[in-house]
């Protein structure tokens, strides 16, 4: 379950995410949505505890990020859009160091299913340089699922993959929603979002401006007709202000605060 109250991130004088706050919880898949700079990147870095918010609080599965960092990094894992691996590993020594860190006792016994689910089973001994992009997010895909995450943080998580690798890794988004994980997903893609996201949150210059199901979000423009999560999002991106226009302001949703750690 991921809990965030009040997330604010500066860079200097900059607000990139202010006040921010939304809840996901087991078995939710929340769309991240929002224009070009709307804070999406810094606030999946501080959900994954890859940089320091600013102020607020952000829960990992009951675990404070800022009081028990690898408690709660234990709980999750985080998909940059830009997979970063080691030059001299091959795909399989990604898989055993990563089991390493996590502790995974059982990763001799995992690893080989996740090969060939992943159709890098070929690939298992080739180093990154000898891999194309899409395989790269594979294995970096891979590390991030090895340890049976709770939470998972993703960041425009198909570029790079080819169209059967897609559709393959939206159903395994999907099913592990299904098996009660937290999901975020950051996209430009919002079929993608559509087709797989139980709710959505869109921002704009750092702040929320709709929050809820897909249903609940596109009803706050029912005055305007049947819209897609394109045409919402169109109609967000080009008002101007950062909560202006009909039903933006307050979401139907509002998540409940989080209790002091």
């Amino acid at each position: 379950m991921i809990e965030v109250d009040g997330l604010t991130k500066l860079y200097g004088d900059f607000a990139a995410v202010r006040d921010l706050s939304f809840v996901v919880r087991p078995g939710e898949l929340l769309g991240l949505v929002g224009p070009n700079g709307a804070g999406k990147t810094s606030s999946l870095r501080c959900l994954a505890g890859i940089i320091p918010a600013s102020q607020g609080t952000i829960c990992i599965c009951g675990q404070d990020i800022k009081l028990n960092p690898i408690g709660a990094k234990r709980e999750m894992a985080f998909f940059p859009d830009e997979p970063r691996l080691f030059d001299y590993l091959t795909v399989r020594q990604h898989l055993e160091f990563t089991a390493r860190l996590y502790q995974v006792a059982d990763s001799a016994i995992r690893i080989p299913p996740l090969l060939a689910d992943l159709e890098l089973s070929d690939k298992e001994h080739q180093l990154p340089s000898e891999l194309s992009r899409g395989m790269k997010q594979k294995v970096a895909i891979g590390c991030g699922l090895l340890h049976s995450p709770k939470v998972l943080l993703f960041d425009e998580p198909l570029t790079g993959l080819d169209p059967l690798a897609i559709r393959r890794m939206k159903q395994t988004i999907q099913r592990l929603g299904r098996e009660g994980a937290s999901i975020v997903i950051s996209s430009h893609l919002l079929h993608l979002l559509e087709e797989v996201c139980t709710h959505v949150l869109i921002v704009k210059q750092g702040v929320r401006v709709a929050y809820g199901t897909l249903g609940e979000v596109r009803t706050m423009f029912a005055a305007q007709g049947d819209l897609s999560l394109e045409d919402v999002f169109v109609r967000i991106a080009t008002q101007d202000g950062a909560a202006s226009g009909p039903g933006i302001s307050e979401p139907p949703v509002v998540p409940p605060k989080i209790p002091p750690a």
